[in-house]
């Protein structure tokens, strides 16, 4: 029996847990026989995840707090050391967006709010590189680990109005390319670095941009869909097989790449 792909008994730290994404990752891993460990910034809803997830496995912990708080990740990684010995997988879904770091439809880029765009790249690119130092260093311990990182379609196109996020997701495709070389090279060539680049799903922070309030498509929302092959959005579960394949020992040999899941959004040039 092939148990490659098999991920039960693995030990997965799930920043963003609370989110939409991340919330749709944490159920396909706790069906799946991960132990989960959801950190997210707001209580309410990480216990509301974690209260769903008990109902598949006792295998779950959940913790409110900033992925920028260094010191409470470390208080964090040492309780899961101390509950299961050790950490397989990290999954940097933490991220977000803020409206000044985004150029309004009748803006320019000299309208750009400074502060906002500084706080989009701390939370994006920051709250990837503080949990996988942390973290990852769990891993260069024990010699084995996989750490996913969230990139974007907005890395390595220009997708008009995102400059804040899309300035911060281009930062992360470099930096897990980067980690991925110094991990391999220094501690272990069992630790992987990679990252899934979704396409266009619908979540909370990019609701507004792309859907009307009677559900059908805002102009910018046709313009996606009219550069997406498989003509629609994405949804949350798609991405499962992804983010599961890199976790498990199926992509052993796969370190520092950028796997788009996107309905041939960045394939397609749009003509």
């Amino acid at each position: 029996m092939d148990t490659t792909f098999d991920i039960s008994g693995k030990v997965v730290v799930l920043t963003g847990g609370s989110g939409t994404l991340g919330s749709s990752w944490a159920r396909h891993l706790a069906g799946a026989g991960a132990k989960i460990v959801i950190l997210g910034s707001t209580p309410s809803r990480v216990e509301k995840v974690k209260k769903n997830l008990l109902k598949t496995t006792p295998d779950i912990l959940g913790f409110a707090g900033s992925v920028l708080d260094r010191s409470h990740l470390e208080q964090i990684k040492g309780k899961v050391l101390k509950k299961w010995g050790r950490i397989d997988a990290l999954v940097n879904a933490a991220g977000g967006n803020r409206p000044g770091a985004t150029i309004g439809k009748e803006e320019t880029i000299f309208d750009l709010n400074l502060e906002d765009f500084k706080q989009v790249t701390r939370l994006n690119l920051d709250g990837t590189v503080i949990p996988s130092i942390v973290f990852g260093k769990a891993m260069a311990d024990q010699k084995t680990g996989s750490i996913i990182n969230i990139s974007s379609m907005t890395a390595t196109q220009a997708v008009t109005r995102v400059v804040g996020y899309s300035a911060s997701k281009a930062a992360i495709d470099n930096f897990t390319r980067w980690m991925a070389v110094e991990m391999a090279r220094k501690f272990s060539q069992n630790i992987r670095v990679n990252a899934i680049a979704p396409g266009f799903f619908i979540a909370n922070q990019n609701r507004k941009l792309l859907v009307e309030d009677d559900g059908s498509y805002t102009e910018r929302g046709q313009a996606v869909i009219d550069k997406t092959p498989m003509n629609r959005f994405g949804a949350p579960e798609e991405l499962n097989g992804a983010l599961h394949w890199l976790i498990s020992d199926a992509s052993s040999f796969v370190t520092g790449t950028i796997l788009p899941v996107d309905g041939g959004f960045s394939a397609f040039s749009g003509v």
